[in-house]
C-alpha cells in the first residue's frame, strides 16, 4: 500500500491534534469494530470556525485524513466548512489508498457531527442544514 508524501507528512506530524476543553461542537464518529474513531472539537465565533482540533483513534489514514480536514475548515466559514466532502479530502491528500477512503468518509462525518452538535447547543434543528451524519455503517467493509 503506497501513500502520498501529504498522507506520510499529516500521519508523522498532525495538525491540530488535542481537545478543546470549551468546545462550542463536538462530534464522535467510528466504529470500534473497524477501529478507527475520530472525535472533532470545534469554536465557533461570528459563524467561522476560529479552531478545529481532533483525537483519531485508527490507522495512519485515519489520523491523515483527520489532520487535513481540520487544515481545510480551520478559519472558515461554518457555510464552507459544510461543503467540505472526503473527495476533497482525499484530493487534498494527493490521494488515498482504495481500501482506505472510509477514512476520509469518516472525517468528513466527524466534521458534520461536531456542526451538528454545535447547532444543537444553539437550540437549532441540525438536519436541515447539516443533513445527515451517517455513523461507521458500512464505511469499514474490507477494513
Amino acid at each position: 500500500m503506497l501513500y502520498s508524501e501529504k498522507v506520510m507528512d499529516h500521519f508523522t506530524n498532525p495538525r491540530n491534534v488535542g481537545e478543546i476543553p470549551d468546545a462550542d461542537g463536538v462530534g464522535e464518529v467510528g466504529n470500534a469494530k473497524c477501529g478507527d474513531i475520530m472525535k472533532m472539537y470545534i469554536k465557533v465565533q461570528n459563524g467561522v470556525l476560529t479552531d478545529v482540533k481532533f483525537k483519531t483513534f485508527g490507522c495512519g489514514a485515519a489520523v491523515a485524513t483527520s489532520s487535513m480536514a481540520t487544515e481545510l475548515i480551520k478559519g472558515k466559514p461554518i457555510e464552507e466548512a459544510l461543503q467540505l466532502t472526503n473527495k476533497a479530502v482525499v484530493e487534498a491528500l494527493d490521494g488515498l489508498p482504495a481500501v482506505k477512503l472510509h477514512c476520509s468518509v469518516l472525517a468528513e462525518q466527524a466534521i458534520k457531527a461536531a456542526l451538528s452538535d454545535y447547532y444543537r447547543r444553539q437550540g437549532i434543528d441540525p438536519a436541515p442544514l447539516v443533513g445527515e451524519v451517517h455513523e461507521c455503517e458500512g464505511c469499514c467493509e474490507g477494513h
